[in-house]
């Protein structure tokens, strides 16, 4: 960062926390008080780009179908807690074994509530992934974090399966005009850096790519947590990465900022803290985290979601983290807005399987499996259109850019 710019930045940041504890506290009350201030303390580390002041969502692809003609030719990730909306699917499947209350069941090849065959999709189908791209297009998502795990990096099927999912985002990506980039679910121990070199640095030079600051994005998921590799160990990824001449976005847990050692946060170009699990003081959290970022020049990213749940999988409460028809999601928006935000990315675009998607869902038991349980859409009451989370998301966006007024309760019709 410029000298100049680190001058207006620490004078700012002096305006931010000079704010009472009752200013604080009494944020939605005193939101244009509020959001000239945070105006100031919000100066980004970086302009506006293709991760920077944009819509970004987390999309897994790893959905298969037995039958499918993939390399694995088998069903993936089966573990549905909701129902997709299949409508607009041109290849669906039939026979998806998914489980009930944590109970493994066979296959089902039976109908949806409106006697209608009960159908999967496939990630491996060009169709499916070009249809989600066309969505983001659609409702104004920006950027797409390709999701990819350690699983994936081992020569064989699995891998060749995945690689294939990536290389038909990158063409959905250019048809549509989206951006890309890969985002590690690894430890800081695997071979990520081999993947990098032989794998995806070849998709780098799409007109699709990702670049913030004109470098290609890459982003690691886990940074700092337990079971991933030490911080010195994240530390030498990152800036093997950076030596690349990459962006480097780290997602660390949502209490990052109480660890002790800090230098694999501090070594990252930006920092998203994942939030999926959180139910509360959304605002102080995006607050701290961006006084924290901007005092030391790192770009930051909010994350939000809309609900969660794992009832089907392991037995959990169903409709652990209520939807509240749109409400939960927006106030993660508005909480953003408040603490300057100006990046986000959602979780998830298509995660099924956790009840965090945002793509077009099952509205009522009409259009799920029937006589089995699945969280649907109408769970709290109140009937929404399968597209919903994506018409929030695009209004939610829209606030987040300035393009619509700031506005504590969501403006998107149910």
């Amino acid at each position: 960062m410029k000298k100049t710019n680190m001058f207006v930045l620490t004078a700012a940041f002096a305006v931010f926390m000079g704010c009472s504890k009752k200013e604080a506290s009494t944020a939605d009350e005193q939101v244009p008080a509020l959001n000239n201030k945070l105006a100031l303390a919000g100066i980004a580390a970086s302009p506006v780009g293709d991760v920077v002041g944009k819509v970004t969502v987390g999309y897994q692809g790893w959905f298969g179908a037995s039958g499918d003609g993939s390399p694995l030719n088998s069903w993936q990730h089966g573990n549905l807690e909701c129902w997709p909306d299949t409508r607009e699917y041109l290849n669906t499947y039939s026979g998806t074994p998914f489980p009930q209350g944590g109970v493994s069941q066979p296959g089902f090849t039976g109908n949806l509530g409106n006697g209608q065959p009960a159908k999967m999709f496939s990630s491996w189908s060009s169709q499916t992934v070009a249809k989600h791209f066309q969505w983001m297009q659609d409702y104004g998502i920006d950027c797409a974090a390709l999701q990819r795990f350690g699983s994936y990096l081992a020569a064989g099927s699995k891998k060749n399966f995945f690689d294939q999912v990536v290389a038909k985002a990158r063409n959905s990506a250019e048809v549509y005009g989206r951006k890309f980039y890969i985002m590690y679910d690894c430890k800081a121990t695997d071979p990520i850096d081999v993947d990098w070199t032989n794998s995806m640095s070849t998709h780098i030079n799409s007109s699709a790519y990702a670049r913030q600051n004109g470098k290609p994005v890459v982003c690691f998921w886990g940074v700092g947590k337990s079971d991933r590799g030490t911080m010195a160990d994240w530390v030498t990824k990152i800036n093997w990465f950076k030596a690349q001449g990459c962006y480097v976005i780290g997602a660390p847990l949502q209490g990052w900022r109480g660890a002790t050692d800090k230098s694999a946060y501090n070594a990252c170009d930006m920092i998203m803290p994942w939030m999926v699990g959180k139910t509360t003081n959304f605002q102080s959290w995006f607050t701290d985290d961006v006084a924290y970022c901007n005092a030391r020049g790192i770009d930051y990213q909010a994350d939000i979601y809309p609900g969660t749940a794992f009832y089907n999988t392991n037995g959990q409460p169903k409709n652990k983290i209520p939807r509240m028809h749109g409400d939960f999601m927006w106030s993660q928006f508005a909480a953003a807005k408040n603490s300057g935000v100006n990046s986000v990315y959602i979780s998830m675009f298509d995660e099924l399987n956790e009840a965090t998607q945002i793509f077009k869902t099952a509205e009522n038991d009409s259009m799920a499996p029937a006589g089995k349980y699945f969280l649907n859409l109408d769970a709290d009451g109140v009937a929404v259109t399968s597209d919903f989370y994506l018409r929030l998301t695009n209004d939610g966006g829209k606030m987040i850019k300035g393009t619509i007024p700031y506005t504590a309760t969501h403006p998107t019709a149910h």
